[in-house]
């Protein structure tokens, strides 16, 4: 089968904003997902399955359906219907482990809440005694990237599986009073046009980081957008082969951030300018402080710093903030939160 070629990150044409907050959540998981707003047509889509390209190497265990660490102790395959693989976790013998890329696991429209977090096999458990799982989307995702396109239409129900298990790091599937629980970290990545509805403020709140980007109104840079799509379209190998160099420095920036974010420090001084942004805008509860703190953090690392500037932090709030200022019945998001805290100074 024919290698599936993918337009290039690194290719994307401006909407330099919504590139950045899907490189630091690769960097730090714990930034919570970005959710993408913007109008059809704007490469939303095309950035996130882009992704698949620049994300580091994991280790797992081989044909584990949960993706597990092989270093780490799972109770999980105590119940797992791999046979060879509890039997080894039984018998305490290493597992056979491989490696491969982080995967952006897209999640189908129309997908049902099982289809998501699993079914329990009820026929196997009723003739022979035990728990039998088969995982669902969740399991899929653990330790990579979930990807909703147009979040905003899913049931809500579904919704609040996935940011649950986003938030604790937990799926849990109960069915006819059997419970199992396994690992789902994963970064979500929502996008959305906002023309075809909003999501539930607490459902926003929930996303790490928020872009609203819009068409480019540069005609050299659309012309741009033309000539590299056809380029890629005629000749996909090609193409993907030109922009091979940048992809890869990319991949190194992003390593190397990596392990440079636990060394990142951060003035106390500048922790305060954190919590006056936030009160100077109008954001609700503590959540919006941290993330800024972490994207601040983040920003650093991927900028080869050690030490987090006052410039980190601006940059930081107008990623984690969009969404969260405090706003009237039917007000839009904000698209400038440092205009708005200026604004509010000034009252």
């Amino acid at each position: 089968m024919p290698k599936r070629h993918i337009y290039p990150f690194t290719a994307i044409v401006g909407q330099e904003k919504m590139k950045l907050a899907l490189a630091l959540n690769i960097i730090n998981p714990t930034l919570s997902g970005v959710l993408i707003r913007g109008e059809k047509g704007t490469a939303k889509s095309t950035a996130v399955r882009a992704l698949a390209e620049i994300l580091p190497d994991i280790e797992i265990v081989k044909d584990c359906p949960f993706q597990h660490n092989p270093f780490g102790k799972h109770d999980v395959c105590r119940e797992c219907a791999k046979q060879d693989c509890r039997e080894k976790m039984l018998a305490f013998e290493p597992p056979e482990k491989t490696t491969r890329g982080i995967k952006v696991i897209e999640l189908p429209v129309g997908a049902t809440e099982d289809r998501v977090v699993g079914t329990m096999d009820m026929e196997h458990a009723l003739k022979k005694g035990e728990k039998r799982v088969e995982p669902g989307i969740l399991a899929a995702a653990h330790r990579g990237i979930l990807y909703v396109d147009e979040v905003n239409l899913l049931d809500d129900h579904v919704v609040d599986v996935l940011l649950d298990s986003a938030a604790m790091g937990v799926n849990t599937i109960e069915r006819e009073g059997v419970s199992f629980s396994h690992p789902a970290r994963f970064t979500l990545v929502g996008t959305m046009n906002p023309e075809e509805g909003e999501l539930r403020p607490q459902l926003l709140d929930r996303f790490g980081l928020c872009v609203n980007i819009e068409g480019i109104i540069d005609p050299e840079s659309r012309v741009a957008i033309m000539e590299r799509r056809a380029e890629f379209d005629e000749n996909p190998a090609g193409f993907c082969k030109k922009w091979e160099e940048d992809s890869c420095a990319l991949v190194e920036k992003i390593k190397h951030a990596i392990d440079l974010y636990p060394q990142v420090i951060m003035e106390r001084s500048l922790l305060y300018e954190v919590a006056s942004y936030c009160l100077e805008v109008g954001v609700d509860g503590h959540r919006g402080d941290i993330i800024i703190m972490k994207t601040a953090k983040t920003l650093a690392a991927y900028n080869d710093r050690l030490q987090v500037t006052k410039e980190d932090i601006d940059a930081a709030a107008e990623l984690a903030l969009l969404h969260r200022v405090r706003r009237q019945p039917l007000q839009d998001i904000v698209m400038d939160v440092k205009s708005l805290r200026k604004q509010r100074q000034h009252h």
